[in-house]
């Protein structure tokens, strides 16, 4: 039987195209990431749309981004065509997903998106101090955030690598109530004090298991920014800091330095808490 080029000789990577010229990575059956080859501005999931408009609230021109997690490349396709030039480094582990993607969705010419095969702590704590305008951390194994990600370990090290005004994001998947992330947000606001989430106002209410975006920085967030943004966003989408954001995670403990993984997704079908 001749393999099938669109996925790896495991089995563990696949990619399946739609309609419209999109892709769909699944790893493991489940969907990672989608890609629109011919309009890398078109984001499909709704937590990249999030990290987008957070992206676009940072003054114009060039961003050296750093991402944690690879997948599709779909941000930094994304960061690619909405700020080009900008220098970008993908730290990701799987080096048959990178290959299968980059064989059958290449990436944009003259892009200067460097891939690095390597898991998200080890590879920032070989970057440079003060060299990242932004880390956005998206990674999953078996459908759930690494522990390593979320400990205080890792957040001390994206802090040292950002610079004095940069922005760490994180995409964060949890249950009804966010009691997780919440502990998340306390375990990152002890490195990068100025922090706030966003999420779909299902997700921030407690109906359903879903995902939230983290922004972290040691410098003042652009809030009157975001919450224009939030205001335009396709999805109705929530934005919580100060006060709001104290309420919606109080009592959280902070996670030691080796963090606590992100709860199991439900079976599909089963998100909705109500």
């Amino acid at each position: 039987m001749t393999p099938d080029p669109r996925a790896d000789a495991a089995g563990h990577v696949s990619l399946e195209w739609d309609e419209r010229g999109g892709v769909t990575v699944h790893m493991d059956g489940s969907p990672q990431s989608h890609v629109q080859p011919d309009d890398p501005t078109l984001l499909v999931f709704e937590y990249v749309q999030h990290l987008a408009l957070v992206i676009e609230a940072l003054p114009p021109g060039p961003l050296g981004v750093t991402h944690v997690g690879g997948a599709g490349l779909t941000l930094p396709r994304w960061v690619e065509a909405t700020r080009p030039g900008s220098p970008q480094i993908v730290l990701e582990p799987d080096d048959a997903l990178t290959d299968l993607v980059r064989r059958e969705v290449p990436l944009p010419r003259r892009h200067r998106i460097r891939v690095r095969p390597v898991d998200g702590l080890t590879g920032v704590r070989a970057l440079k101090d003060d060299s990242a305008d932004v880390v956005v951390t998206d990674a999953y194994a078996g459908g759930r955030v690494p522990a390593e990600l979320v400990g205080t370990a890792y957040a001390s090290e994206v802090a040292r690598v950002l610079k004095p005004t940069g922005l760490a994001l994180w995409n964060l998947a949890d249950e009804p109530g966010m009691r997780w992330v919440a502990r998340v947000v306390a375990t990152t606001a002890a490195v990068l004090p100025h922090v706030a989430v966003i999420a779909t106002h299902e997700v921030l209410k407690g109906r359903r298991f879903g995902n939230t975006v983290l922004l972290a920085s040691s410098s003042p967030l652009p809030v009157e920014a975001l919450r224009r943004a939030v205001a335009r966003a396709n999805l109705p989408t929530g934005l919580r800091e100060g006060a709001a954001l104290t309420k919606l995670v109080a009592g959280a403990k902070a996670f030691d330095e080796r963090g606590m993984q992100s709860p199991p997704p439900p079976e599909a079908g089963k998100w909705r808490a109500r």
